[in-house]
């Protein structure tokens, strides 16, 4: 069983940064990739960042590319999100997720964007952007 942790959410101005955590502990041996959602208040949770725990290859949505950054610190099984340049639009709870194990690259390439791609989700941390 894999756990996931995020830390790091708060309230911030718009054009702001903040740079959320994402701890994993449990067995991640075998798991591809992980990525961050968010999930706006009344809204559907949404893909905002994805990476390869291996070879490190990012992905991102397109309302996030440029001002997100999605790294990972294998040593510390941590993925962050540096977020840059916040908007109001950017207020959402902020979940990080693990992805099924067994995932391949092409699995992972082709489904990374998706909720049914992951099973193991942290708690979330908020997120207010104010205007």
């Amino acid at each position: 069983q894999v756990q996931l942790v995020e830390s790091g959410g708060g309230l911030v101005q718009t054009g702001g940064s903040l740079r959320l955590s994402c701890v994993a502990s449990g067995r991640t041996l075998g798991h591809y990739g992980m990525g961050w959602f968010r999930q706006p208040p009344g809204k559907e949770r949404d893909f905002v960042a994805a990476i390869t725990l291996s070879g490190g290859s990012t992905y991102y949505a397109d309302s996030v590319k440029g001002r997100f950054t999605i790294s990972r610190d294998s040593a510390q099984n941590t993925v962050y999100l540096q977020m840059n340049s916040l908007k109001p639009e950017d207020t959402a709870v902020y979940y990080c997720a693990l992805s099924r194990p067994g995932y391949t690259a092409y699995t992972f390439n082709s489904g990374y964007m998706g909720l049914t791609s992951y099973d193991d989700w942290g708690q979330g941390t908020q997120v207010t952007v104010s205007s």
